[in-house]
């Protein structure tokens, strides 16, 4: 579950905010339209996501932005769009602008759980991720992963005994979500997990329960190697 606060003084945009995150799915969302109470609760719960508006009555969400904690993801809501780069000068995952169109919100989503698995990773081991499935939020677990497969703007999640995942997301996103010392990327098309490696050579990988190969390009062969010795080292030392 994706924990989210929203602050912004007009209960309107609120509401617009709380109808994306239910469609969306998998998010657990608080409203608040008092900025000293929203900030009570970010500094209390530390969510995932803040959308925060930035021209309150009483406050700046420029300036409230500065004491939120550097592992939740900041969207700006704002109807206001000379304050872009400000937003951006904090750091900022997206600009929201005002009135805000679902598609624009989704786009803002996949680029903040982009963080916010990778943000998880540097803290906690990733034992899960997170992917957009047609117009579902769907938690995979990485044991089950045994591959990835591009397909045009999609990417293909092949498990083990499971059924395959299809998610809009591209294959430079999904190396970020996933741990570097248990997937490699082997090929332009392809990531594999260590784990799932049966038998390989310079050109191509043999996985465990699958009967294709997966192809070794030229540029990933060096570091394909490094890695799965290192990785068979430490196990043979557990």
């Amino acid at each position: 579950m994706i924990k989210c606060v929203a602050i912004d003084d007009e209960p309107i945009a609120l509401s617009i905010i709380q109808e994306y995150c239910k469609r969306f799915g998998d998010i657990n969302l608080q409203c608040f339209t008092s900025p000293i109470e929203g900030m009570a609760c970010v500094k209390e719960t530390l969510p995932d996501i803040v959308f925060l508006d930035i021209e309150m009555n009483s406050h700046n969400g420029v300036e409230l932005a500065k004491v939120i904690p550097p592992e939740t993801c900041i969207i700006f809501t704002t109807a206001y769009s000379q304050y872009a780069l400000e937003g951006f000068n904090v750091d900022a995952v997206d600009f929201l602008h005002k009135p805000v169109f679902y598609p624009r919100f989704e786009h803002a989503m996949q680029k903040a759980l982009v963080l916010v698995n990778a943000k998880g990773g540097q803290i906690k081991r990733r034992d899960t991720i997170t992917l957009k499935v047609e117009y579902k939020t769907v938690v995979v677990d990485i044991d089950d992963i045994s591959y990835v497969e591009a397909m045009d703007n999609y990417v293909k999640v092949h498990r083990c005994g499971l059924p395959t995942i299809i998610s809009q997301i591209t294959m430079k996103e999904m190396e970020t979500l996933l741990p570097d010392n248990r997937f490699i990327r082997v090929h332009r098309s392809f990531i594999v997990s260590l784990r799932a490696i049966e038998e390989f050579s310079n050109r191509q990988i043999f996985l465990k329960n699958f009967d294709r190969h997966i192809p070794v390009g030229r540029t990933y062969t060096d570091a394909f190697n490094n890695l799965y010795n290192i990785f068979k080292q430490n196990n043979n030392k557990k």
